[in-house]
């Protein structure tokens, strides 16, 4: 079945503004253009827009998007198992954070007792969730099911303290990466200086560090379209400069 601009729009519940837009920028572009100049819409449109909404949804940046179902490796009913199990975990980190708030609303009224790691419990198990609906089965099957749920637990027993030395660290690890690739050299200072900001931020995760791991998880940062989307989004390249400037400062060859 075939779909003008506007019947797509309302079946899918979005504006004709926005699907020109997708037009615009090619991450939906139409079948064709009929005589009168319309844009016409066919199924495989059809489905494109249903996987560009699912990950909408999961607040996946448009370039990001693009760069996902644009990939080679794109998977279509791979990535519909995963946007289930994204928004299962969506669904349990609400649940979270609607517990979190009935015990806070309940510790105001002075009916209960609240430690101040409970007032941020339901935003580590958002994190762990998210973590695990995005890259848990890559990451599983890399490391295994007991390296990840220790690092699981130790992302739960982090203090706010830490926590905020976290969010920190991936702010530098951005800015610095983002000096160091302007200079094209993935052995200079400023890009060992975001490999060793990297280093320390996968520590508050890990269990323990080895640089065996470290070089292993910048290879899936090149091979996972995902990853590399997210490396990718500001610079294309960044995800391999990552992995080469990681390599360097390990000394491994992944």
């Amino acid at each position: 079945m075939e779909y003008t601009v506007q019947k797509l729009g309302q079946l899918a519940g979005i504006s004709t503004r926005t699907l020109r837009y997708y037009d615009e920028i090619g991450l939906l572009k139409p079948a064709r253009i009929n005589s009168s100049g319309y844009r016409i819409y066919g199924q495989w449109e059809v489905d494109r827009l249903q996987q560009i909404l699912f990950y909408r949804e999961l607040d996946v940046g448009l370039d990001e998007i693009k760069a996902i179902v644009d990939s080679p490796e794109f998977d279509a009913r791979r990535a519909l198992s995963r946007h289930r199990e994204q928004l299962l975990a969506k669904r349990r980190q609400l649940d979270a954070l609607i517990a979190n708030i009935d015990l806070t609303l309940a510790y105001q009224k002075g009916m209960t007792d609240m430690s101040d790691k409970q007032k941020f419990e339901g935003f580590k198990q958002q994190l762990i969730d998210d973590n695990e609906a995005k890259y848990g089965e890559e990451i599983r099957a890399k490391y295994g099911d007991e390296q990840v749920d220790k690092s699981n637990a130790k992302l739960k027993g982090m203090t706010k303290e830490q926590y905020k030395e976290i969010e920190r660290l991936s702010e530098d690890i951005h800015a610095t990466l983002a000096q160091a690739f302007a200079t094209g050299d993935p052995a200079g200072e400023l890009a060992q200086k975001a490999a060793d900001l990297h280093r320390r931020w996968l520590t508050f995760y890990w269990d323990r560090y080895s640089k065996e791991a470290h070089a292993g998880i910048a290879q899936m940062y090149v091979e996972d379209e995902r990853f590399k989307a997210y490396y990718d989004k500001d610079q294309p390249g960044v995800a391999e400069f990552l992995r080469e400037a990681i390599r360097i400062y390990t000394g491994i060859d992944a």
